[in-house]
């Protein structure tokens, strides 16, 4: 059935059944992946799914549901479901489909589909090439294995507000993951790249490469004793900020006092210089998007501008709550209910190269990876289980595994010192940045 004519047959059924507003999602998925591993073949899976979601709303109340079926007695027993269901649901005073005024009327192409679907031949050679260069790296001992990956993912979504729209994207990855040392010294790591189109992508070598020499300069690592010091982080780790950012500024842990930037709109959270930019119309972004899942026009922002915090990242619902227009970040996968959360999110290069950052460290902590959640976003305080180098008189001096870094995102964002070697690889990018004053956890 054409999408047109499932989502106008969904959304009849929902007025016929008594919604008093709808909108409906049909979503489709072709996943190819394939992995390689000592120079053999592991594993290679073709998904394909398509997925309808509904959201009805009867006056306030709202219910969402979703099935992979479409025929014409699915449908119509989920639709009556859900308006069933909705009507037995409290009321929610926010809930409701954007006004004409506040739909996207603009579609720009954001060039965010591949047309060729790769052979399964062009991943095996992707892959294996991404092993065998990581695993020439002097001091690699064994292999943990390689993939090539493939996406397509389409999205037609209607509404009864009169809002239609369709977006697709198409992501290529290449990864590997290797080991260095024996025993339990034994150290791994990994590198990985993606890209909408896979002409973007590093060829796979150079991939293998760097998870090679990530994984050998890790073999040895020491203890440190527990003390305050400079904290830098690689880009790679960087980006955790970034997200631990966006989670503060989402609409609903603002909206519901659970962040510890609730009360910070408007003022300087970051220092004077620093800007974080959040781009859904990005070309080639790999989470760009033209509209929401609300079918709100999506825009380029500056959420950090100069230090200071301008935006909230909303849906309508969280923007009604705090008496603000959504930003166009509602998010939500097929049966669930919308949540906003950011596009391609950007801490933007500062003017200091990664090595004049390190220069005047005398002792000091350079961050390659970190475990664990250990983030109060309530309280802002930060605790994450580390490994990386030590640094010694402004130099990289010798790998440190088995720490903890801790500190308090409100003092860290303030403090952050972003450096020169910014490098847009996903959709979640920062360059190497340093943050003083942080305690070190080790022995």
């Amino acid at each position: 059935m054409d999408h047109d004519d499932l989502l106008d047959q969904v959304l009849a059924l929902a007025r016929g059944a008594g919604a008093d507003e709808a909108d409906c999602l049909v979503v489709e998925r072709t996943a190819l992946d394939l992995s390689w591993r000592l120079g053999a073949l592991e594993e290679l899976e073709r998904k394909e799914s398509r997925e309808i979601g509904l959201r009805v709303l009867v006056g306030r109340r709202v219910a969402t549901a979703a099935t992979t079926r479409t025929d014409a007695a699915t449908l119509r027993d989920m639709v009556e479901e859900t308006v069933s269901a909705a009507r037995l649901l409290p009321e929610d005073a926010w809930a409701g489909l954007a006004r004409p005024d506040e739909l996207a009327t603009h579609h720009p192409d954001l060039d965010l589909v591949d047309p060729e679907e790769p052979s399964v031949a062009s991943l095996e050679r992707a892959a294996a090439e991404a092993e065998d260069a990581a695993r020439a790296v002097p001091g690699i001992t064994n292999s943990e294995g390689a993939f090539a990956a493939w996406r397509s993912y389409r999205v037609a979504l209607a509404a009864s507000n009169g809002f239609r729209g369709r977006m697709a994207r198409t992501r290529h990855a290449v990864g590997a993951a290797v080991l260095a040392g024996t025993g339990t010294a034994m150290q791994s790591d990994h590198a990985s790249r993606h890209a909408t189109h896979r002409g973007d992508l590093p060829r796979p070598e150079a991939i293998g490469r760097e998870a090679g020499e990530r994984t050998a300069r890790r073999v040895g690592p020491r203890k440190v004793a527990t003390q305050r010091v400079p904290v830098v982080y690689e880009p790679r780790v960087a980006t955790s900020l970034l997200r631990h950012l966006a989670a503060a500024i989402g609409g609903g842990a603002v909206a519901s006092g659970r962040s510890f930037l609730k009360d910070r709109l408007g003022q300087r959270v970051f220092g004077p210089g620093v800007t974080v930019t959040d781009e859904p119309l990005r070309p080639r972004g790999l989470e760009s998007q033209p509209f929401d899942v609300e079918g709100v026009g999506c825009a380029d922002r500056r959420v950090i501008d100069d230090g200071v915090l301008t935006t909230w990242l909303l849906d309508l619902t969280t923007g009604r709550r705090l008496k603000m227009a959504s930003t166009g970040h509602a998010d939500r996968s097929a049966g669930a209910i919308e949540n906003p959360s950011a596009s391609n999110l950007t801490l933007r290069a500062g003017s200091a190269t990664p090595e004049m950052l390190i220069a005047d460290i005398a002792q000091g902590f350079y961050v390659t990876d970190l475990m664990g959640a250990g983030v109060n976003l309530v309280t802002g305080d930060y605790s994450r289980g580390a490994s990386g180098f030590w640094i010694e008189n402004g130099q990289i001096a010798y790998p440190v595994s088995e720490v903890t870094v801790a500190g308090n995102l409100a003092r860290m964002f303030e403090a952050l010192v972003p450096a020169s070697d910014l490098e847009i690889r996903g959709s979640t990018d920062a360059p190497t940045v340093r943050i003083d004053g942080l305690t070190v956890a080790g022995t």
